[in-house]
């Protein structure tokens, strides 16, 4: 009578599945996680390019005013620091504005920013330059 049980020849296929099969789930594992960090890194990111548009609304709220031109800098949130970049051009619509912001964990990255928003502000405002050239 033959005992119940896996022959050798049976136990070294399946070996070899697993072994072929585990590192493919381990390289998609580390993918998502790879993926997850830049998605949790692009939703700081709008949340800073969020803040920096909050507070151009609030400056000009306050003071009647859009500073045409760029302007950069860098903000902390999440305990890191993200830098940023602002845009403001007027448009072929009169007091019609374009701001972009661009945002970024590292000042080199401006050219390939993590994330970019892109708002168009409206009003009876006046650019810097404009002031300067009825003075």
């Amino acid at each position: 009578m033959r005992g119940r049980g896996f022959t050798l020849v049976e136990v070294m296929v399946a070996l070899a599945i697993v072994a072929v099969v585990l590192p493919a789930v381990l390289v998609s594992l580390y993918q998502q996680v790879d993926d997850t960090a830049y998605l949790r890194d692009k939703s700081l990111a709008h949340m800073v390019a969020q803040n920096k548009l909050a507070e151009i609304r609030l400056v000009i709220g306050a003071t009647r005013n859009l500073s045409a031109g760029k302007d950069s800098g860098f903000a902390s949130m999440a305990d890191r620091d993200w830098y940023w970049w602002v845009e403001t051009k007027a448009t072929e619509v009169a007091n019609f504005f374009r701001v972009e912001i661009t945002v970024s964990l590292e000042e080199e990255q401006r050219e390939q920013p993590l994330y970019a928003l892109t708002a168009f502000m409206s009003g009876d405002l006046e650019t810097d330059s404009e002031s300067s050239s009825d003075e």
